[in-house]
């Protein structure tokens, strides 16, 4: 397969339709797909199906995510967990679960694992034992309890698998094949594997061929799991290339979306007032 390279986040994110099942990570790196992100604000695209692997608890995908949700791009999250950490509750997000406009689908981090996992392989369900006797069950109508075929007594949970429509992420750098490296970050590769589609941005594209790297190759997602990728520097702010996150630009947002009115005028001055990325 040919990974298409575009121009830009705008390119990119110019593929996600509305109401798109999307998986997104939980921002612990430079992962966080930011830029494109704002596209979809800026396209004003809709009834989005997010699923975080596993949570939305660091404070730029948590701050990704309000964003989406407060500018109403977004039907529902299926997660484990949605804050900005220790920066404390995500307000868009919190406000829209308050006020029902927002399907929360409650899992947990290895229910999600699971699901997509079992997705990546093809399986249309996958099998879990630590869910029985929470009250998760009775809000999912989509798993089930069955007994082990194989033990006598030993009920198990099957799981829906998940397989995203489109997976976005930013990640370090990718080679002009379309192979892009990810670092330890194994979530993404799992997301990729499980995703009809998945669309990078990058800080930077190198010549030669990541895959031929034996040093490099292990932490490589390969091009045919890659639909399309953009190098964007800075693609993922508030991460820095270096792995830090601009907390100050978190905290910032944080004040202004505690209220409706404070982060329509954050969107004006952050999103809709530059085409490029927010600063």
């Amino acid at each position: 397969m040919t990974v298409q390279h575009l121009a830009d986040a705008a390119s990119l994110a110019a593929l996600v339709p509305s109401g798109a099942r999307i998986g997104v990570t939980k921002g612990e790196q430079t992962d966080v797909p930011m830029a494109m992100a704002l596209e979809l604000v800026r396209r004003g695209v809709t009834d989005l199906d997010l699923v975080t692997i596993p949570t939305c608890a660091f404070p730029a995908s948590g701050m990704m995510l309000d964003i989406l949700v407060g500018a109403g791009c977004v039907r529902s999250v299926e997660t484990s967990g949605v804050s900005m950490s220790e920066l404390g509750a995500a307000p868009r997000f919190s406000a829209a679960v308050k006020a029902g406009t927002l399907k929360v689908v409650d899992a947990t981090c290895p229910a999600v694992y699971a699901a997509l996992q079992a997705g990546a392989k093809g399986q249309p369900f996958t099998a879990l034992r630590g869910l029985i006797g929470s009250d998760l069950m009775a809000h999912r109508d989509d798993w089930a309890v069955v007994a082990n075929p194989f033990e006598a007594d030993d009920p198990v949970a099957l799981l829906k698998a998940i397989n995203p429509d489109v997976t976005l992420f930013h990640a370090p750098m990718a080679d002009r094949h379309g192979n892009v490296w990810i670092g330890r970050n194994r979530d993404l590769l799992t997301l990729a594997h499980a995703s009809d589609m998945t669309l990078v941005t990058v800080e930077r594209i190198v010549d030669g061929d990541l895959m031929e790297d034996e040093t490099l190759a292990p932490a490589v997602i390969p091009n045919f799991y890659v639909t399309a990728l953009a190098e964007a520097p800075g693609a993922c702010w508030p991460q820095q290339a270096d792995g830090t996150t601009d907390l100050d630009a978190v905290r910032a947002y944080m004040s202004a979306a505690r209220t409706e009115e404070g982060f329509r005028d954050w969107l004006a001055a952050h999103v809709f007032a530059r085409p490029e990325a927010a600063e």
